[in-house]
């Protein structure tokens, strides 16, 4: 018979552990077993039965039913085996309950080596089971301690994320027990267990984040074709939608800029470019070059790249800080970008003399040139 308390305690553990009460019996019973034959040096298999509705623990040796026993610490003889059990037949395999008066002998520490590995293997396997199925999705973490650069997260059932420096916006600081948004990169296991890497500068917390607040984009009625980011300065969004009454980017916007206005405070003050995508490259290259007008837009498709023509006095805002709004652009789109002003010599343009040219450079033509086409030589 064994205390009550023994088996109350199982039903503690399945409370904070999560782990169902059958499993760690299936734990309990292999640890002992192990734990008494290593103990007692016993040869036979040895199998342990706890009985949580009685209290009981049973320790039974188990033997195999043969015609002539070669070793009678693993066999028996059949007509020794119906002894035990009637129907008993070659091949069966009889348990004897060995009679121990209790567990005392058995080294204990033994017994709990055994239980605390198996009982670690199957959280680590749990816990990489649960975060799997969230790897790339956004979930909550509190903030617990600030370590070597990096910020360490519970995450739910007590679990522990790592926010590199990495991961990390510029310029963001968070205080113990914030609770803070972060994408689940990935769930590894090693040495030191199982480690939940968490992001706030990968595109795909920018992805969540607009299908959390666009109802759209979650429902499948607008897509995000793609997405370039500086974490923390700026991001770039191309969206679209086949349906012809439903404005993509004002959804993404929303009213008043509601919804690109709580993503960018998430962000910490990031500038969001929403932008049309388009199966057009030099109107899809245009639109990327947000906030900046473009003039026109040339595309070489041989050599993947394009040339944009911006007003000259937009030429820093088209290329942006450190060259951040070009790059951004070339990066959404997967094209080549060479941004100059339509001050630049026209020749050196039309010397290279792209295969394909898109766009609208066709109305750059003078009023001198559009007189002469109407007028001919007559005037």
């Amino acid at each position: 018979m064994v205390n009550k308390d023994f088996f109350a305690a199982l039903d503690v553990l399945e409370r904070e552990k999560g782990i169902d009460k059958e499993v760690f019996i299936e734990i309990l019973q292999s640890s002992l077993a192990l734990a008494y034959k290593k103990d007692t040096h016993e040869a036979a298999e040895i199998a342990v039965k706890l009985s949580p509705e009685t209290s009981t623990i049973k320790v039974m040796k188990l033997r195999k039913v043969v015609d002539e026993v070669l070793d009678p610490a693993t066999e028996i003889s059949l007509d020794e085996a119906r002894n035990i059990r009637k129907t008993a037949k070659v091949g069966d395999v009889i348990s004897e309950e060995i009679k121990t008066k209790d567990f005392g002998r058995i080294s204990a520490q033994t017994a709990k080596q055994v239980f605390t590995q198996r009982l670690g293997d199957i959280m680590k396997s749990n816990i990489i089971t649960e975060f799997s199925e969230k790897e790339h999705e956004i979930v909550m973490g509190i903030v617990r301690e600030y370590k070597g650069g990096n910020y360490i997260l519970e995450l739910s059932n007590g679990l522990e994320g790592v926010l590199g420096v990495s991961d990390q916006i510029p310029g963001e600081h968070f205080n113990p027990n914030d609770k803070i948004k972060v994408y689940v990169k990935d769930v590894k296991s090693g040495f030191k267990g199982v480690q939940i890497r968490v992001s706030r500068t990968n595109i795909g917390f920018v992805k969540r984040l607009f299908e959390l607040e666009v109802p759209e984009i979650k429902a499948g009625l607008v897509e995000v074709k793609a997405i370039a980011r500086d974490p923390g300065k700026r991001t770039k969004i191309a969206v679209f939608s086949s349906d012809k009454s439903l404005d993509p980017v004002g959804a993404c916007v929303g009213q008043n800029g509601q919804r690109v206005n709580a993503i960018v405070d998430e962000l910490n003050n990031e500038k969001i470019d929403i932008i049309l995508w388009s199966a057009n490259p030099a109107e899809y290259i245009a639109r990327a070059m947000s906030p900046s007008p473009v003039v026109s837009v040339t595309v070489n498709e041989e050599s993947n790249s394009a040339m944009v023509i911006v007003p000259e006095s937009k030429l820093s805002l088209a290329i942006g800080k450190e060259g951040q709004n070009a790059k951004l652009a070339a990066r959404l789109t997967g094209w080549k970008i060479d941004v100059k002003s339509d001050a630049d010599n026209s020749g050196e343009i039309k010397e290279k003399e792209p295969k394909k040219t898109q766009g609208n450079a066709e109305k750059e033509k003078s009023i001198d040139e559009r007189f002469a086409e109407l007028f001919g030589n007559n005037l």
